[in-house]
């Protein structure tokens, strides 16, 4: 029987155990140690055995931490030390300028494996600010578009809808969408909009305040515009991006063809924003015994690694599987240390909840395959992240189409194909719109109206006349606008990226190997230069097709299954 919560005891006892408070001492002790080798500028060595001690201290601390509060949100003692925590770690943000200064003046030849800190470093000092000046930015930043964020995020949670009379969370209503009958999805539809309407006041001054803060902060650093230290931040050219857009841009009527055969499957000439999530087909029951047995059997076939890992995760409690009261919704896996994770699911008896929890053990093989690294060539950008996540769930989404009934697999292909156009489609839309406030938000601040307008440009630029109609509330739907900036087109490059290397393991299944070193050395290189160590060019419009292809397959797959 599959144990469904997860034992955190490997990590600490309890919050009070001796091994918690002398771990916590260590870290403090390890951020006062940094600052006093940084203030006699000791030697590189000596520094970087530092860092990687600080981020050994705190991978288990934070791990432990908000698994806790975020398998019971009631837990107070949880939730507070988290909070002392973050301004622990306050301390550590307010020695990065001269931590980064210091690695400015170091030799990259010098610096061994750690090359990149050093070569990043440089390129940071090029844009910061005096070092109070930083600090300073540090500080506010809890006060700033921190406190947006959390206004965001809390006005949000509360916010809500009727449908037919009854008063409901604004999730449960978007919920809705993935409901059977159109009437009750429309009704979902016409709901939620009139909720956002009511709520897009305090919305829109916190999106203001977000990325008025980041342009301010990016034009004092001296960036030539809003998306270069986001390209800094997730290792990336801009030439790569380019053409990861123009690949995309090429696929998108592709996608069109999925959204105007998904319509005529559900009967309509074309889809409405309400059928975006609508279910094609019919699904069986999944229990949670058939996924642990499912999930490793199908990842074995191409990278026994990951069964491997999949194994552990199960027979080893690094998983929280079951909804519950107090629990946090969604998905996630973080790094606990030693090769080894925890993950968050909310399993429900369905092929989404298989796809979704072979996912999460993706990121655990990624954390897995890093455990040789230093810690602080831990650090994977968000491009690179999603690539053992997408392989994992790409390789137990073919399996389950070789074996599912033609009901179930129309359903299983079109949620897939449903999350890919999500990717792809709707995220290049949000890189537009972002892109656009960004323009603007320099000379001034703008109106709920001026965003919902912005928001149905994107919209049409990117669904065309696929879609019949819009959703001119996306920008205070999605907290990713408030806690980060153009946090989208990552998603679309770990996908695209994910699929090609896919590809690549199935034309050559003597890749695995080297699979594993990809990731293994994802934190060590900036993305062009991991990319091209196995074989890959990010910045040919050609590797990103690759991806594209993968995806054609599915359409004309669906095609075939829809067709008479």
């Amino acid at each position: 029987m599959t144990e469904t919560t997860w034992d955190l005891t490997p990590l600490f006892p309890g919050l009070e155990s001796p091994e918690f408070q002398k771990a916590w001492e260590g870290l403090k002790g390890e951020i006062v140690r940094l600052k006093g080798l940084l203030e006699e500028s000791a030697l590189l060595e000596e520094v970087l055995t530092s860092l990687d001690t600080l981020s050994e201290k705190a991978t288990p601390l934070r791990a432990y931490l908000y698994a806790r509060y975020s398998a019971d949100t009631r837990d107070e003692a949880a939730l507070a030390k988290l909070s002392e925590l973050e301004i622990l770690f306050l301390d550590f943000q307010r020695l990065r300028p001269r931590l980064t200064r210091y690695l400015a003046l170091q030799d990259p030849e010098e610096a061994g494996p750690y090359r990149l800190l050093v070569e990043e470093a440089k390129e940071e000092a090029l844009h910061m600010m005096p070092e109070g000046e930083e600090v300073l930015a540090a500080e506010l930043s809890l006060s700033g578009r921190a406190a947006w964020d959390k206004l965001h995020e809390s006005l949000t949670s509360q916010i809500t809808a009727v449908v037919d009379g009854e008063e409901r969370p604004i999730t449960k209503v978007r919920n809705l969408y993935f409901h059977p009958e159109e009437e009750v999805r429309k009704k979902a539809y016409e709901a939620e909009l009139k909720a956002w309407e009511a709520h897009e006041v305090p919305l829109a001054f916190a999106l203001n305040g977000v990325k008025g803060e980041a342009s301010v902060l990016n034009r004092r650093r001296g960036y030539r515009d809003d998306l270069e230290p986001t390209l800094h931040e997730n290792r990336i050219t801009r030439k790569a991006l380019k053409a990861m857009q123009e690949a995309v841009g090429e696929s998108l009527p592709l996608f069109r063809r999925y959204f105007l055969l998904k319509a005529r499957a559900l009967g309509k000439e074309r889809l409405d924003w309400w059928d975006l999530f609508a279910p094609l087909g019919r699904g069986r029951r999944w229990s949670l015994e058939e996924a642990r047995a499912f999930i490793p059997a199908k990842l074995a076939l191409l990278v026994p690694n990951a069964a491997k890992v999949a194994e552990m995760a199960f027979n080893e409690r690094w998983m929280d599987l079951l909804p519950r009261k107090g629990k946090v919704g969604g998905a996630y896996c973080m790094a606990r240390g030693g090769g080894k994770s925890l993950i968050l699911a909310n399993y429900e008896e369905s092929f989404e909840s298989v796809s979704t929890l072979a996912h999460e053990l993706g990121h655990a093989y990624h954390n897995f395959a890093l455990k040789e690294a230093p810690a602080s060539l831990r650090r994977v950008p968000m491009t690179l992240a999603e690539t053992a996540s997408i392989m994992n769930e790409t390789l137990v989404v073919e399996a389950a189409l070789k074996e599912a009934s033609p009901e179930e697999g129309l359903l299983i292909l079109d949620a897939y194909l449903q999350g890919a156009a999500q990717v792809v489609v709707d995220i290049y839309s949000r890189f537009l719109f972002e892109s656009w406030v960004f323009q603007r938000r320099k000379a001034r601040e703008l109106s709920p109206r001026e965003f919902k307008e912005l928001m149905l440009k994107a919209q049409e630029e990117a669904y065309g006349e696929a879609l019949a109609t819009r959703h001119p509330y996306m920008w205070a739907v999605k907290g990713h606008y408030y806690g980060a900036d153009f946090y989208n087109y990552p998603y679309t490059f770990g996908l695209l990226f994910g699929l090609a290397v896919y590809q690549e393991a199935k034309e050559d299944p003597g890749f695995a190997g080297r699979y594993e070193a990809l990731l293994a050395e994802s934190g060590r290189y900036q993305a062009k230069e991991l990319a091209l160590r196995f074989g890959f060019d990010l910045e040919s419009v050609d590797f990103w097709r690759r991806g594209i292809r993968v995806l054609e397959e599915k359409v004309a797959q669906l095609e075939r299954m829809i067709s008479p």
